[in-house]
């Protein structure tokens, strides 16, 4: 799956939400989106792209004042030397799911400023982003985006992953779409390949 600004690009193995709620946040779309972006500066992040179904303007960020059907929001970025991936799709404005994006960054800066940095080492470790495409030397793992940790397991457990994931996935579902259901048949594919290896 390419990660594109608009439209939204979704993580990959992560979850929507089926009940969104009206946030406390009291913002405006540019102000969090502009936030998020200094936010990450700050941290020093890199290769910044925040992913919505609103719009771009000419500089290739989202035009405040836009409210699309899907309000979700991500953001991908790259942070001493590895991918992230952080998303939020639990409000029902997208710029209250970038202001949780950016609370949450700046919860984690402000734990590296007071001085436990390994915390802030672990906590990013949850926001790794799954490399985008998968063959020879990408990095692509097919376990990790069937959800195992290892490719130590069975055919059935392979299966088994695959029929829960593609129920979540598929594109006909919130938050499906055919490049996830693409990466997750692909990963099935590989697989059950290395099995027969």
């Amino acid at each position: 799956m390419s990660t594109t600004a608009y439209p939204l690009s979704w993580p990959l193995g992560r979850p929507r939400t089926s009940n969104r709620m009206d946030a406390q946040f009291t913002t405006s779309l540019a102000a969090a989106r502009d936030g998020l972006i200094l936010d990450l500066e700050r941290m020093r992040a890199v290769a910044v792209v925040l992913s919505t179904n609103v719009e771009l303007r000419r500089d290739g960020l989202p035009y405040a004042g836009r409210t699309p059907a899907d309000p979700a929001a991500a953001v991908y970025f790259t942070w001493r030397g590895q991918q992230y991936a952080m998303a939020c799709d639990c409000w029902h404005l997208v710029e209250h799911n970038l202001q949780a994006i950016r609370k949450t960054i700046e919860a984690m800066r402000g734990i590296e400023r007071w001085g436990t940095g390994e915390m802030v080492m672990a906590a990013f470790a949850g926001f790794k982003a799954l490399p985008e495409q998968a063959g020879p030397g990408s990095g692509f793992t097919w376990w990790a985006v069937l959800g195992f940790s290892s490719p130590a397991v069975s055919e059935a457990a392979i299966e088994a992953a695959y029929k829960r994931l593609a129920k979540q996935y598929h594109p006909d579902k919130p938050g499906g779409s055919h490049e996830l259901m693409q990466q997750l048949n692909q990963a099935r594919t590989l697989g059950l390949a290395t099995l027969l290896a």
